[in-house]
């Protein structure tokens, strides 16, 4: 038996998700949270093989969140459902290698492939998606410039995107000057419009 970690917020969405595991035969749902910060406590409490998550959560990111159960349960693999179907997310959730990534809008039987791939071992990639990032244009950006970006994006001021990544003031402003030279934009905001239009984030 498969057990899988369910983190979404949407809870209709949760709820759905979970109905349509549990009439497979070999996945038991173990855990289901609403946010980012819920999902390494449920997961160490409950221990899942697969933990499925939303790649926006409130209060934690998916991705961040992937990257701690990575870090303390190393036995536990990561899918992240995403709405957002850019090349530039592809790039971010391979970056913090998580081991599958799907478009919540693919068919339902997907996913259930998808969580035994990734048991197996497998790394489960939305074709599609795959596709569209192998045909886009490389990204100039490191990996951490692009997680900069994506929280300056998000609305994050520089002392909070500091605070949130481990580093000083000054080496946030660094980096996002790096990015603005880089993408060749007039300013941070025109830098995030270049990133987005170009698959980047």
């Amino acid at each position: 038996m498969i057990k899988v970690l369910v983190a979404e917020d949407m809870h209709i969405v949760r709820g759905a998700l979970v109905a349509l595991l549990r009439l497979e035969s070999d996945i038991e749902v173990v855990a289901e949270c609403a946010t980012g910060d819920e999902i390494l406590p449920a997961a160490v409490a409950s221990a899942p093989d697969v933990a499925v998550i939303d790649i926006d959560l409130p209060r934690k990111d998916g991705l961040t969140a992937a990257a701690e159960i990575r870090e303390r349960l190393p036995s536990c693999r990561t899918l992240i459902l995403t709405s957002m179907g850019s090349p530039g997310t592809l790039r971010r959730a391979l970056s913090a290698r998580v081991n599958g990534f799907l478009l919540k809008d693919a068919p339902a039987d997907r996913l259930a492939n998808a969580i035994r791939g990734v048991v197996a071992g497998r790394r489960m990639i939305d074709g599609e998606l795959a596709l569209a990032a192998w045909d886009s244009a490389d990204c100039p950006l490191t990996a951490r410039e692009l997680e900069v970006l994506q929280l300056a994006a998000d609305g994050a001021e520089l002392a909070e995107i500091a605070t949130r990544l481990f580093l000083s003031a000054g080496t946030v402003r660094n980096y996002l000057r790096s990015i603005v030279t880089k993408l060749g934009a007039r300013n941070r905001i025109d830098a995030i419009r270049i990133a987005r239009e170009s698959g980047c984030l």
